[in-house]
């Protein structure tokens, strides 16, 4: 009886615990990848002095190909992560993720040199590009089908809330212990997790008869190019990760790199106080993309929502930039709107999807996330303005850029999402249908 019942207690957590436990690790590491990709934000004036070239300070071209050097992974292992997801099995990609993150960040924290640095964040953002698709993955193999939903929006409110957590956390370790060993102890959090996710986390639940997949599993390497192939040939598919990108340009060149230095530079404020304004664009698209996703399905439509929003953050973006005498709370309002209205980029996923066969789903997704990731060289375009329109000031083999230069650099967001909402007009309406449905209409 005794047996019985442990048999049965046994059942129960491998059950119901059980695969919430390892979605929720996953999801953990998402976190940990989206604090990592925050980082140079918070260090920009340590970084141009650590990497310092005979005594002349790092300009704002070389800090943001810095931390562009995350996207330059990042962004082209888009294409095949589920590939090798599904060929070699969430447990193993994901350990070997966290570890590539942990070595990166162990990397970056320790060199003197700029390159090293560079090719510390690029592993990062290796490692990182596993993050979202393996909680997915993990999800559709050990939980419900009405749960997949569910684990996927709130894994991306968990990365906002990182990177919230990262900016506001870090920043008092930061200050405490110096950027060198802040960044050393980030990399141990992952040699740490390392061990965890090998030990817990398992591809499917023993003796399952079949594996719940995100999409399709592609017989080959050969087989994925020609899909991508197929995807790319779709306008649709371009106009649409296009717009996503531009409207994710806030969240990248403000939120995760410029914003600190521009609100300490323009409105004065101090390192803590700067650090938390910018997080109030996470904190809006923690809360806002559930609600735009929920909202497009609950009207029907996709591009009516798209459209809107482009509009508001546009005049959002201006208002912020130029209306003279902003006080605190209200910089941290307007940036709570734009990361709120700007997430209805979440939406074009589902264009995406909804834009392609259902046998090609997720090769859609993955194009359209690509598409979108790529515009994270904006950070380098920004830097490269602030360069240029420099006035020459240097103080301590520092270049010094005014709020001049930052207002004229940070023009470019209210463009971008001008942009994105133009191209919305040439987005097909789907109605939320799948693309068999929509095309025998």
């Amino acid at each position: 009886m005794k047996e019985s019942s442990q048999s049965a207690s046994s059942f129960r957590f491998n059950a119901n615990i059980l695969p919430w436990i390892i979605c929720g690790l996953a999801a953990i590491f998402y976190c940990y990848e989206y604090l990592l990709r925050i980082t140079p934000g918070l260090i920009v004036g340590e970084l141009q002095f650590a990497f310092s070239i005979n005594g002349q300070y790092l300009d704002a071209t070389a800090i943001g190909h810095l931390s562009a050097f995350y996207y330059y992974a990042y962004t082209p292992m888009q294409l095949p992560v589920g590939v090798f997801m599904d060929r070699y099995g969430p447990r193993w990609i994901l350990t070997f993720a966290v570890f590539c993150c942990a070595a990166g960040t162990l990397l970056f924290g320790m060199t003197e040199t700029w390159w090293v640095a560079a090719f510390g964040r690029f592993w990062i953002g290796f490692g990182s590009a596993f993050a979202f698709v393996g909680v997915l993955k993990l999800a559709s193999a050990w939980l419900p089908a009405n749960r997949f939903a569910m684990i996927s929006g709130l894994t991306t409110t968990l990365g906002m809330v990182g990177a919230m957590s990262g900016d506001v956390l870090l920043m008092d370790v930061i200050q405490e212990a110096g950027w060198r060993d802040t960044i050393l102890y980030s990399s141990y959090v992952g040699f740490i997790l390392v061990p965890i996710v090998w030990l817990i986390i398992r591809d499917a639940p023993a003796h399952s008869q079949f594996q719940k997949q995100i999409n399709p599993v592609h017989s080959s390497y050969s087989q994925l190019w020609k899909d991508i192939r197929f995807s790319m040939k779709n306008p649709q598919i371009w106009i649409n990760g296009i717009i996503g990108g531009l409207l994710m340009a806030p969240t990248m060149i403000f939120a995760e790199l410029w914003g600190k230095q521009y609100l300490q530079t323009v409105h004065a404020l101090g390192s803590a106080e700067a650090s938390l304004a910018k997080t109030m664009i996470f904190l809006g698209w923690a809360i806002g993309s559930p609600l735009a996703g929920f909202i497009s399905d609950f009207i029907g439509k996709r591009r009516l929502p798209l459209i809107i929003g482009a509009l508001i953050v546009t005049f959002l973006l201006l208002i912020f930039l130029f209306y003279p005498n902003l006080t605190t709370a209200e910089i941290k309002i307007i940036l709570f709107l734009v990361g709120a209205v700007s997430s209805v980029e979440v939406i074009c996923f589902a264009i995406g999807r909804e834009n392609c066969p259902t046998s090609l789903a997720g090769t859609a997704v993955a194009v359209t996330n690509f598409l979108v990731v790529s515009f994270s060289i904006f950070q380098v375009i920004v830097g490269k303005i602030l360069d240029f329109t420099w006035n020459g000031t240097i103080v301590e083999q520092a270049k010094v850029y005014s709020a001049d230069n930052y207002q004229t650099a940070m023009f470019v967001l209210p463009i971008a999402t001008f942009l994105a909402f133009l191209l919305a007009f040439f987005l097909r309406e789907t109605h939320c249908r799948p693309y068999e449905v929509t095309h025998n209409l």
